[in-house]
């Protein structure tokens, strides 16, 4: 009769860090935006891979995303790679051509580099789209040994937390709607 509990308690330990490890990707520190806004974009790292540290941090823009502008990091370089419109747009009375694509902040040594016990940020400003929706922003962290890529999205109909590497996600709402909501 003993064993039934302790049954219980396995299954319970066993799903706590099942959802602990489920939860062990980069991740947007606010998930909730309006849209047309100005958006912070923080992503969380929390991790390398395994025991290795993570020497760069590679963001693909989501569509629709504009202006992105990254935070410089002491001891990491930044590259930004610009993709041109196929509509170019207006900004404050200047024309638009090219829009930011991707931004990759690499560590500039081997001490500059993210330990897989530490935690840090990488942080990006950018204008959102107008239009509501969830948007994807694929990750893909290198480390000195091996790498995750936080890709994927989920097929129509597909629950996101199915996911084994989900891409960071942001739900755009109505710009009224999240008007209550404060970075």
């Amino acid at each position: 009769m003993k064993s039934i509990p302790l049954r219980r308690c396995i299954a319970a330990l066993l799903a706590a860090l099942s959802s602990t490890f489920a939860a062990a990707h980069v991740v947007l520190e606010y998930q909730v935006a309006p849209a047309g806004s100005s958006y912070k974009a923080t992503f969380k790292v929390t991790h390398g891979c395994g025991a290795s540290p993570t020497r760069q941090m590679v963001i693909t823009m989501p569509a629709g995303v504009r202006g992105a502008r990254p935070m410089p990091k002491p001891g990491w370089t930044i590259d930004i790679v610009r993709e041109k419109l196929a509509q170019p747009s207006t900004s404050h009375g200047r024309t638009i051509a090219d829009n930011v694509a991707r931004v990759t902040w690499t560590a500039r040594s081997r001490d500059d580099m993210l330990a897989s016990a530490h935690y840090d940020e990488f942080v990006l400003s950018a204008q959102l789209p107008a239009e509501p929706g969830t948007l994807w922003w694929p990750v893909q962290q290198i480390c000195e040994e091996g790498r995750a890529d936080w890709t994927e999205t989920p097929r129509p109909g597909q629950d996101a937390a199915e996911l084994k590497s989900p891409a960071a996600m942001l739900e755009v709402l109505p710009a009224g709607a999240a008007a209550g909501h404060k970075h």
